[in-house]
């Protein structure tokens, strides 16, 4: 449940995976400032990730996550694979993941929409423009869309 356009009252639980502090820092602000109510969890490689999703390894107590964010290139298990176990698990495909990444690269871009993300953003360098681009993710996911309970 999320406070959505439908006034529901739960704030919305985000999962950022990512291992680049630096945005971390600055989506966790900009995320921070929005008018809709949202908890960011964090985690910067993909075991962690895969640990947080299933509730296992150090997060028994986690949320499940109503829409993830997911880097591609992150250690332990890289994004790719990480999309990929995510949505062949039956209790998880459901979740909405928006890949945000630095790679332009084509085949990134067919293998994600292949394997079923559901938006892929190449993270711009401008750290205006990256603002600009989590508000915009913000506008949409947050106050637009509504995202599965």
């Amino acid at each position: 449940m999320n406070i959505g356009k439908k006034g529901k009252n739960k704030p919305i639980e985000i999962l950022l995976i990512e291992d680049n502090l630096g945005d971390n820092k600055l989506t966790t602000e900009v995320f921070q400032e929005a008018a809709v109510p949202n908890i960011i969890h964090m985690v910067t490689n993909g075991v962690d990730a895969m640990n947080f999703l299933k509730q296992e390894g150090g997060f028994q107590d986690s949320d499940r996550p109503n829409i993830i964010l997911l880097d591609l290139n992150i250690p332990k298990k890289d994004g790719r694979e990480i999309l990929k176990e995510i949505k062949a698990d039956p209790e998880l495909k459901y979740i909405p993941i928006i890949v945000l990444t630095n790679s332009e690269s084509e085949q990134d871009i067919k293998n994600t929409y292949k394997h079923y993300a559901n938006a892929y953003i190449t993270k711009p360098i401008d750290m205006d423009e990256f603002v600009k681009v989590i508000k915009s993710i913000e506008e949409y996911w947050l106050r637009t869309v509504e995202l599965p309970p």
